[in-house]
């Protein structure tokens, strides 16, 4: 049979955080409702309860937190997905190349819109009107030990035709 103090290390913190995001049944304003969300210690009891629940079942010890740093490490969440490189060719032609992070959950098909976004972002930085798409291709660089997507392009800025001087 199974112990009940698991259960409860694992049922208790979620029943405390779900109790704490819920708000009062009469009709709120939105700036008391605002105020409510913000007192609300349902973020802060799962955190809590989530400690807890580690230190309950043993898991804060140094071989289970170890591991879990060196994968935080390497897969670092927090960080773009897509790495932008922008290479000046000559006063209005620009080179742009992306690398995709090695470990990426998603965002496979997202290079064409990472290119034009970096593309636009360089038009609207430079005052121009618009760009012209010269050259882009995508790959894979197959590098041990992880692959990764790579794309790369070039762009033409544009001056306004209407307003040369601009």
């Amino acid at each position: 049979m199974r112990e009940p103090k698991r259960y409860a290390a694992f049922l208790l913190p979620m029943l405390i955080a779900a109790c704490g995001g819920f708000g009062n049944t009469v009709k709120e304003t939105a700036a008391t409702a605002a105020k409510t969300a913000k007192e609300s210690p349902g973020p802060v009891a799962g955190a809590v309860g989530g400690i807890w629940t580690a230190q309950q079942l043993g898991y804060l010890k140094p071989e289970f937190i170890a591991p879990a740093l060196i994968a935080y490490s390497i897969y670092d969440p927090f960080a773009p997905t897509w790495e932008i490189k922008v290479t000046e060719l000559d006063a209005d032609y620009r080179r742009i190349d992306l690398n995709m992070k090695r470990l990426a959950t998603g965002g496979d098909g997202e290079a064409r819109q990472t290119f034009l976004r970096a593309a636009r972002s360089l038009t609207a930085k430079g005052s121009y009107a618009g760009f012209d798409e010269l050259r882009y291709e995508e790959g894979i660089d197959s590098t041990r030990p992880f692959a990764r997507r790579v794309a790369s392009g070039e762009i033409r800025l544009l001056k306004s035709r209407q307003f040369p001087g601009m």
